[in-house]
């Protein structure tokens, strides 16, 4: 076993003695009762002050309980504070209020495609010790923040603003905090991102579901710029990415450990980037499943600066799905924050191995007839090693021999499969890489396809 992997492991294992100890503690953690500080759930008052009321008076008096017991608790911005986990009992819902008002931002910023982020539901900046737990569900009541109904409720409270509602709130969001808990609950309907983590570290994600289609850019778990986390027995279907490493910033997201999950997306289902300022490294991801999946199953991009190395993902399951495995180095180079333009970045030692996929048919798929594998780095910058392992995917076939011709290069658009078009291998296609290793790599098409198995061009 690498040193890199050992100290990983290690870091791990301590976190989760911590975690345990934090849970076996808990019972003897004084609760506080939101009811009790005036809250209502009645699903019509607006609970945001009560809810914080409870939180602050928690942490002040060295920690514990926030309970929701049972109802429908509408509120906007809730802020968790040090030693504080916030719990939803199994008949009980928070649910995000539809007026954006209620809303405040934690450290905004502009994603990759040019939107103001920052509000969220349940936020915390600088917070240790911190968590989300229970049976119960938070909903972030997403569909409010479409378009057409965003018009209404403007009408009705009789804005003017042209900005109002398009800083879409995140459900979850933890900004430089560290020690933090999420096992158990149930995340519905996000009006963007479900979870975000950023600059944040010392993290468990355990046994949580995410359902999240009621907006645009409904990601599911998104580790941005965050280090020493472990997500497992989870359960997501998101109308975007996901499982997200990605970096806003130009630090660094690292020894992160994901296993056993059930994933389903409507684009990536596991995805490094396209946000990727800062280094991925030192990724494990084994033992999980990939289902019924539009927008690819392994996505691995650095397109503005990181250098992804260390990366290992096995076992993965995947039915149904549009390209198993997409590998993109670019030179998009985009910046946010007030953060410098990186240099182009690298890909060096990833392994993915253990894989064995069905694609979606000729007529679901979004590229048809669609590839197995797409590899590439751009004519100056070519990715490092890469190995490949043990991976079987059935295609439907389809494919004519004149298909995919000329593959464009595009080094700086925005990183996406799809983009490429049709390729001229059914299999396997690589250009612009150093070292590809292949062992025991199979693919097999239901009609005949004209297209090459593989292809590999330097």
């Amino acid at each position: 076993m690498k040193l890199k992997q050992q100290h990983s492991m290690l870091k791990s294992l301590i976190f989760l003695g911590f975690v345990t100890a934090l849970l076996a503690c808990s019972s003897n953690s004084k609760t506080y009762n939101i009811e009790d500080y005036g809250a209502k759930g009645d699903s019509l008052t607006i609970n945001t002050k009560p809810i914080q009321k409870a939180i602050d008076n928690c942490s002040k008096n060295g920690g514990g309980i926030v309970l929701i017991k049972e109802g429908i608790f509408i509120s906007g911005t809730i802020i968790l504070k040090d030693n504080v986990t916030l719990t939803v009992e199994k008949n009980a819902k928070l649910v995000g209020s539809s007026n954006p008002q209620d809303y405040q931002s934690i450290d905004t910023f502009v994603d990759a495609v040019g939107q103001q982020r920052g509000t969220c539901l349940i936020g915390a900046l600088k917070a240790t010790n911190i968590g989300v737990s229970g049976e119960g569900t938070i909903d972030g009541n997403g569909a409010a923040f479409l378009a057409k109904n965003l018009s209404k409720t403007k009408k009705t409270l009789g804005v003017t603003d042209n900005n109002f509602g398009k800083n879409r709130p995140f459900l979850l969001r933890f900004v430089k905090s560290n020690k933090i808990t999420l096992k158990d609950i149930h995340i519905r309907e996000a009006a963007a991102w479900a979870c975000h983590f950023f600059q944040s570290y010392d993290i468990l994600v355990d046994n949580i579901s995410i359902y999240n289609h009621a907006n645009k850019n409904n990601d599911g778990i998104d580790l941005d710029s965050s280090h020493d986390v472990v997500i497992k027995n989870c359960n997501i279907n998101s109308g975007d990415d996901a499982i997200c490493i990605k970096s806003t910033s130009p630090l660094a997201t690292h020894d992160v450990q994901v296993s056993n999950c059930t994933l389903k997306s409507d684009w990536g289902a596991i995805k490094f980037g396209t946000e990727s300022m800062g280094d991925f490294y030192n990724i494990d991801i084994r033992d999980c499943k990939i289902y019924d999946n539009k927008g690819g199953g392994i996505k691995i991009l650095s397109v503005d600066g990181a250098n992804i190395h260390d990366i290992t993902i096995e076992n993965i399951e995947m039915d149904n799905v549009d390209m198993p495995i997409f590998v993109r180095l670019g030179e998009r180079l985009k910046t946010y924050r007030t953060a410098k333009k990186q240099a182009v970045g690298t890909i060096n030692n990833v392994l993915i191995k253990n894989i064995t996929a069905t694609t979606r048919s000729l007529e679901e798929s979004r590229i048809s007839p669609p590839s197995g594998i797409l590899i590439t780095g751009t004519p100056n910058h070519k990715i490092g090693n890469l190995k490949l392992e043990n991976i079987n995917i059935t295609l439907p076939g389809g494919g004519k021999k004149d298909d995919g011709l000329n593959v464009p290069e595009d080094e700086t658009r925005y990183p996406e499969f799809s983009f490429f078009k049709v390729l001229p291998a059914y299999g396997l296609y690589a250009r612009h890489i150093e070292d590809l290793k292949i062992s025991n790599v199979n693919f097999k098409v239901n009609s005949p396809d004209q297209r090459s198995k593989s292809l590999i061009i330097e």
